[in-house]
């Protein structure tokens, strides 16, 4: 995904610079860093000379900063949201990996070395799907909270 897209940096309203991402911004006092990742924004951050880099706040018309005003809104409704896509994803993790160990156990050098993995879960096709589904669902929820890790692209 990287190198498709472009970071652009605005200095009010107007469009200062734009970069392939993963991108760096020099800016007075230090840089801006932009990168992204399967689902989305992943780093916006502001990285003076000396200190900690924060967060930047998400323009309000974009994805990210919907999300972030639902949160600043409703922080309950926001945070049960956010559990049930953390939920989702790794709920879809696990059957993913149980269900691809049975599959690579399968093949005849492994199952003849290590023997063959039966896994606990057995999913209909509908099941799997929707739970493919909500797996992504949850995976593009938390880039929208730019909380997405490598555990978000294993689940896709």
């Amino acid at each position: 995904m990287t190198g498709r897209f472009r970071a652009r940096l605005y200095r009010e309203g107007a469009l200062v610079s734009h970069s392939r991402l993963p991108a760096r911004f020099a800016v007075p006092g230090g840089h801006i860093e932009v990168a992204v990742g399967t689902f989305g924004l992943r780093r916006c951050h502001y990285v003076p000379v000396e200190g900690d880099a924060w967060q930047l706040t998400p323009h309000q018309a974009s994805a990210e900063g919907r999300r972030a005003g639902l949160h600043r809104r409703h922080p309950e409704l926001s945070q049960v949201v956010g559990g049930i896509s953390t939920l989702a994803v790794l709920v879809g993790v696990v059957v993913a990996v149980l269900q691809i160990a049975e599959t690579i156990s399968r093949v005849p050098p492994i199952a003849d070395t290590l023997g063959a993995f039966d896994s606990p879960l057995h999913l209909s096709l509908a099941a799997n799907v929707t739970l493919g589904i909500a797996a992504v669902a949850g995976s593009t929820e938390r880039a929208l909270r730019m909380r997405s890790s490598w555990l978000d692209d294993l689940a896709s």
